[in-house]
Protein backbone atom coordinates (compact mmCIF):
# COMPACT_ATOMS: atom_id res chain seq x y z
CA UNK A 1 0.00 0.00 0.00
CA UNK A 2 1.08 3.35 -1.05
CA UNK A 3 -0.40 7.13 0.77
CA UNK A 4 -3.69 4.81 1.61
CA UNK A 5 -3.93 3.20 -2.06
CA UNK A 6 -4.19 -0.59 -2.22
CA UNK A 7 -2.57 -1.93 -5.32
CA UNK A 8 -2.52 -4.88 -7.85
CA UNK A 9 -0.01 -6.11 -10.26
CA UNK A 10 -1.46 -8.35 -13.31
CA UNK A 11 1.08 -10.07 -14.72
CA UNK A 12 0.14 -12.30 -18.19
CA UNK A 13 3.33 -14.88 -18.34
CA UNK A 14 3.46 -17.62 -20.92
CA UNK A 15 6.79 -19.65 -20.76
CA UNK A 16 8.43 -17.27 -18.70
CA UNK A 17 10.39 -19.31 -16.59
CA UNK A 18 13.95 -17.24 -17.28
CA UNK A 19 12.43 -14.19 -16.45
CA UNK A 20 9.96 -14.40 -14.00
CA UNK A 21 11.89 -14.59 -10.85
CA UNK A 22 14.17 -11.29 -11.65
CA UNK A 23 10.43 -9.62 -12.73
CA UNK A 24 9.06 -10.77 -9.05
CA UNK A 25 12.25 -9.97 -7.44
CA UNK A 26 12.16 -6.61 -8.27
CA UNK A 27 8.48 -5.47 -7.54
CA UNK A 28 8.18 -2.82 -4.96
CA UNK A 29 7.01 -3.84 -1.34
CA UNK A 30 4.16 -1.38 -2.18
CA UNK A 31 2.57 -3.22 -3.95
CA UNK A 32 -0.30 -5.52 -1.92
CA UNK A 33 -1.22 -8.49 -4.29
CA UNK A 34 0.59 -9.83 -7.22
CA UNK A 35 -1.06 -12.06 -9.58
CA UNK A 36 0.66 -13.86 -12.52
CA UNK A 37 -2.15 -15.02 -15.24
CA UNK A 38 -0.67 -18.22 -16.89
CA UNK A 39 -0.92 -18.48 -20.41
CA UNK A 40 -0.77 -22.05 -20.83
CA UNK A 41 2.98 -22.15 -19.80
CA UNK A 42 4.47 -25.49 -20.70
CA UNK A 43 7.50 -25.13 -18.80
CA UNK A 44 8.44 -23.93 -15.07
CA UNK A 45 6.35 -20.55 -14.82
CA UNK A 46 3.63 -21.59 -12.13
CA UNK A 47 6.04 -23.47 -10.15
CA UNK A 48 8.12 -20.52 -10.03
CA UNK A 49 4.99 -17.84 -9.33
CA UNK A 50 3.79 -20.64 -6.76
CA UNK A 51 7.31 -20.83 -4.93
CA UNK A 52 7.32 -16.88 -4.76
CA UNK A 53 3.95 -16.67 -3.06
CA UNK A 54 1.94 -15.10 -5.37
CA UNK A 55 -1.05 -15.61 -7.08
CA UNK A 56 -1.64 -17.73 -9.60
CA UNK A 57 -4.53 -17.96 -11.93
CA UNK A 58 -4.79 -20.35 -15.11
CA UNK A 59 -5.83 -18.92 -18.40
CA UNK A 60 -5.51 -21.60 -21.63
CA UNK A 61 -6.92 -19.55 -24.10
CA UNK A 62 -4.18 -18.49 -25.64
CA UNK A 63 -3.77 -14.41 -25.38
CA UNK A 64 -2.83 -11.18 -23.85
CA UNK A 65 -5.88 -9.98 -23.83
CA UNK A 66 -7.72 -13.43 -22.39
CA UNK A 67 -4.90 -13.71 -19.52
CA UNK A 68 -5.49 -10.24 -18.30
CA UNK A 69 -9.20 -10.91 -18.26
CA UNK A 70 -8.84 -13.50 -15.97
CA UNK A 71 -6.48 -12.02 -13.45
CA UNK A 72 -9.53 -9.34 -13.21
CA UNK A 73 -12.01 -11.69 -12.31
CA UNK A 74 -9.37 -12.91 -9.56
CA UNK A 75 -8.99 -9.29 -7.92
CA UNK A 76 -13.09 -8.70 -8.09
CA UNK A 77 -14.34 -7.59 -5.04
CA UNK A 78 -10.75 -7.59 -3.37
CA UNK A 79 -10.92 -3.05 -2.82
CA UNK A 80 -7.87 -2.57 -4.76
CA UNK A 81 -7.31 0.98 -5.73
CA UNK A 82 -5.19 0.66 -8.84
CA UNK A 83 -4.29 -2.00 -11.23
CA UNK A 84 -0.94 -2.23 -12.60
CA UNK A 85 0.12 -4.26 -15.99
CA UNK A 86 3.45 -5.53 -16.33
CA UNK A 87 4.95 -8.07 -18.79
CA UNK A 88 6.56 -10.59 -17.29
CA UNK A 89 9.76 -11.21 -19.63
CA UNK A 90 11.88 -8.49 -17.64
CA UNK A 91 11.94 -5.93 -20.45
CA UNK A 92 10.27 -3.52 -18.36
CA UNK A 93 11.86 -2.25 -15.12
CA UNK A 94 9.76 -3.23 -12.18
CA UNK A 95 11.37 -1.17 -9.99
CA UNK A 96 10.20 2.05 -11.78
CA UNK A 97 6.67 1.31 -10.54
CA UNK A 98 6.23 3.84 -8.54
CA UNK A 99 6.93 6.38 -11.86
CA UNK A 100 3.60 4.74 -13.08
CA UNK A 101 1.65 5.31 -10.22
CA UNK A 102 2.56 8.53 -8.80
CA UNK A 103 0.00 10.55 -11.52
CA UNK A 104 -2.70 8.56 -10.16
CA UNK A 105 -1.73 9.24 -6.32
CA UNK A 106 -0.81 12.64 -6.82
CA UNK A 107 -2.59 14.12 -9.67
CA UNK A 108 -6.02 11.81 -9.86
CA UNK A 109 -5.68 10.45 -13.34
CA UNK A 110 -7.34 8.07 -14.58
CA UNK A 111 -4.58 5.98 -16.62
CA UNK A 112 -0.88 6.33 -17.05
CA UNK A 113 1.00 4.56 -19.84
CA UNK A 114 4.60 4.28 -18.72
CA UNK A 115 6.23 5.35 -22.48
CA UNK A 116 9.46 2.95 -23.87
CA UNK A 117 9.48 6.29 -27.13
CA UNK A 118 10.15 8.85 -24.19
CA UNK A 119 12.45 6.94 -21.72
CA UNK A 120 15.16 5.28 -22.08
CA UNK A 121 15.60 2.38 -24.90
CA UNK A 122 18.32 -0.24 -24.50
CA UNK A 123 19.95 -0.55 -28.49
CA UNK A 124 17.77 -3.67 -30.08
CA UNK A 125 15.13 -3.88 -27.06
CA UNK A 126 12.71 -2.94 -29.46
CA UNK A 127 12.32 -4.01 -33.28
CA UNK A 128 11.80 -1.50 -36.04
CA UNK A 129 8.36 -2.72 -36.69
CA UNK A 130 7.50 -2.68 -32.77
CA UNK A 131 8.94 0.85 -32.75
CA UNK A 132 6.53 1.54 -35.99
CA UNK A 133 3.21 0.30 -34.62
CA UNK A 134 3.97 2.00 -31.58
CA UNK A 135 4.51 5.32 -33.50
CA UNK A 136 1.32 4.53 -35.89
CA UNK A 137 -1.21 3.71 -33.42
CA UNK A 138 -0.45 6.45 -30.89
CA UNK A 139 -0.44 8.82 -34.00
CA UNK A 140 -3.95 7.47 -35.22
CA UNK A 141 -5.78 7.93 -32.03
CA UNK A 142 -4.22 11.42 -31.38
CA UNK A 143 -5.96 12.00 -34.86
CA UNK A 144 -9.33 10.29 -34.44
CA UNK A 145 -9.53 11.55 -30.94
CA UNK A 146 -6.84 14.47 -29.61
CA UNK A 147 -5.65 12.41 -27.20
CA UNK A 148 -1.79 12.26 -27.69
CA UNK A 149 -0.24 9.01 -26.48
CA UNK A 150 3.35 8.06 -27.46
CA UNK A 151 3.36 4.33 -26.87
CA UNK A 152 1.55 1.42 -26.44
CA UNK A 153 3.60 0.09 -23.15
CA UNK A 154 2.49 -2.85 -21.12
CA UNK A 155 3.83 -1.13 -18.29
CA UNK A 156 0.78 0.64 -17.57
CA UNK A 157 -1.61 1.81 -14.24
CA UNK A 158 -5.13 2.85 -14.04
CA UNK A 159 -7.63 3.22 -11.47
CA UNK A 160 -9.56 0.15 -10.36
CA UNK A 161 -12.81 2.32 -11.11
CA UNK A 162 -11.78 3.31 -14.59
CA UNK A 163 -10.45 -0.14 -15.80
CA UNK A 164 -14.42 -1.33 -14.84
CA UNK A 165 -16.04 1.70 -16.84
CA UNK A 166 -13.45 0.76 -19.75
CA UNK A 167 -15.34 -2.75 -20.23
CA UNK A 168 -12.72 -3.87 -21.57
CA UNK A 169 -13.13 -7.43 -24.02
CA UNK A 170 -10.28 -7.86 -26.46
CA UNK A 171 -8.50 -11.21 -25.98
CA UNK A 172 -5.36 -11.00 -27.94
CA UNK A 173 -2.99 -8.66 -29.88
CA UNK A 174 -5.32 -5.49 -29.45
CA UNK A 175 -5.51 -5.18 -25.11
CA UNK A 176 -3.45 -2.30 -24.84
CA UNK A 177 -4.88 -0.06 -27.73
CA UNK A 178 -8.34 -1.03 -26.64
CA UNK A 179 -7.60 0.33 -23.41
CA UNK A 180 -6.18 3.81 -24.48
CA UNK A 181 -8.83 4.27 -27.60
CA UNK A 182 -11.42 3.73 -24.52
CA UNK A 183 -10.21 5.82 -22.13
CA UNK A 184 -9.98 8.46 -24.69
CA UNK A 185 -13.29 8.33 -25.87
CA UNK A 186 -14.49 8.39 -22.47
CA UNK A 187 -12.63 11.56 -21.60
CA UNK A 188 -10.71 9.96 -19.01
CA UNK A 189 -7.41 11.83 -17.51
CA UNK A 190 -4.66 10.33 -19.04
CA UNK A 191 -0.92 10.68 -19.20
CA UNK A 192 2.59 9.54 -20.03
CA UNK A 193 5.74 9.00 -17.82
CA UNK A 194 8.86 7.75 -19.30
CA UNK A 195 10.27 4.07 -18.38
CA UNK A 196 13.30 2.33 -19.47
CA UNK A 197 13.34 -0.64 -21.70
CA UNK A 198 16.14 -3.75 -22.15
CA UNK A 199 15.83 -6.72 -24.51
CA UNK A 200 13.84 -8.90 -22.51
CA UNK A 201 14.46 -12.66 -21.84
CA UNK A 202 13.55 -15.09 -24.41
CA UNK A 203 11.78 -14.61 -27.62
CA UNK A 204 8.87 -12.25 -28.26
CA UNK A 205 5.96 -14.09 -28.96
CA UNK A 206 4.04 -11.40 -30.88
CA UNK A 207 6.98 -8.81 -32.66
CA UNK A 208 10.19 -11.76 -32.29
CA UNK A 209 8.29 -13.53 -35.60
CA UNK A 210 6.76 -11.74 -38.98
CA UNK A 211 3.58 -14.01 -38.17
CA UNK A 212 3.18 -12.25 -35.22
CA UNK A 213 4.43 -8.78 -35.86
CA UNK A 214 1.55 -8.76 -38.68
CA UNK A 215 -1.07 -10.45 -37.14
CA UNK A 216 -0.55 -7.91 -34.29
CA UNK A 217 -0.63 -5.12 -36.54
CA UNK A 218 -4.14 -5.73 -38.53
CA UNK A 219 -5.75 -6.17 -35.16
CA UNK A 220 -4.78 -2.90 -33.43
CA UNK A 221 -5.42 -1.05 -36.91
CA UNK A 222 -8.73 -2.98 -37.13
CA UNK A 223 -9.62 -2.04 -33.35
CA UNK A 224 -8.72 1.65 -34.35
CA UNK A 225 -10.67 1.77 -37.11
CA UNK A 226 -14.22 -0.36 -35.82
CA UNK A 227 -13.97 2.27 -32.63
CA UNK A 228 -14.40 5.52 -34.82
CA UNK A 229 -17.96 3.85 -35.72
CA UNK A 230 -18.82 2.72 -32.22
CA UNK A 231 -20.19 4.07 -29.30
Amino acid sequence: MISGKRIAVIIPAFNEEGSLPHVLADIPDFVDEIIVANNGSTDNTIEIAKKAGVTVVNEDEKGYGAACLKAIEEIKNKNFDIVVFLDGDYSDYPEEMNFVVDPIIKDDCDLVIGSRMIGAREDGAMLPQAIFGNWLAPFLINVLWKYKFTDLGPFRAIKYSSLLKLNMQDRNFGWTVEMQIKAAKQKMKTTEVPVSYRKRIGKSKVTGTLKGSVKASAKILYLIFISVFKD
